[in-house]
């Protein structure tokens, strides 16, 4: 049987701040990123299966990201937790969905933790095959599993 790529399409929005960075980035601004998912496998082939002939239902790849990635990022604020930390202590007295890394949020370090947090949460029968994060329409980084073994 061969092997199939499949690929979901989200959106969501995103504000961050890149910490010490020398140019407009290093204020807090937002972004309607768009997540590219792509996965692999062999479509089931299981006689009386509902799902004979797929790799993953759509809506379940749906359900898969949007509860664990989408849910938590969606009109939230990325920000390094070595920031300042009088800063992140206001900021997470006043508002509900601060999401503190341990890296700079920059596109391409987003990708990486998506990347490994995606890989957790797919069926064991799915690999993920790659991702792209678009920060904008024509600006965004891409991720191949083949290149990160």
């Amino acid at each position: 049987m061969p092997l199939i790529h499949l690929t979901k399409v989200f959106s969501f929005a995103m504000a961050h701040a890149l910490e010490n960075y020398h140019g407009m980035c290093k204020n807090i601004h937002g972004h309607t990123y768009r997540l590219e998912v792509t996965v692999k496998g062999e479509p089931n082939q299981e006689e009386h299966s509902p799902n004979r002939g797929m790799i993953i239902d759509f809506s379940d790849l749906k359900k898969i990201i949007e509860e664990k990635i989408i849910s938590l990022w969606d009109h939230a604020l990325m920000l390094n937790n070595r920031s300042n930390p009088e800063l992140l202590s206001l900021l997470q007295k006043n508002y509900e969905k601060i999401i503190l890394v341990d890296f700079q949020p920059t596109t391409e370090n987003m990708i990486c933790y998506l990347a490994t947090e995606i890989k957790t949460i797919l069926p064991p029968d799915i690999q993920l095959y790659s991702i792209k994060l678009k920060e904008t329409e024509n600006s965004y980084a891409t991720w191949f599993a083949s290149e990160n073994e």
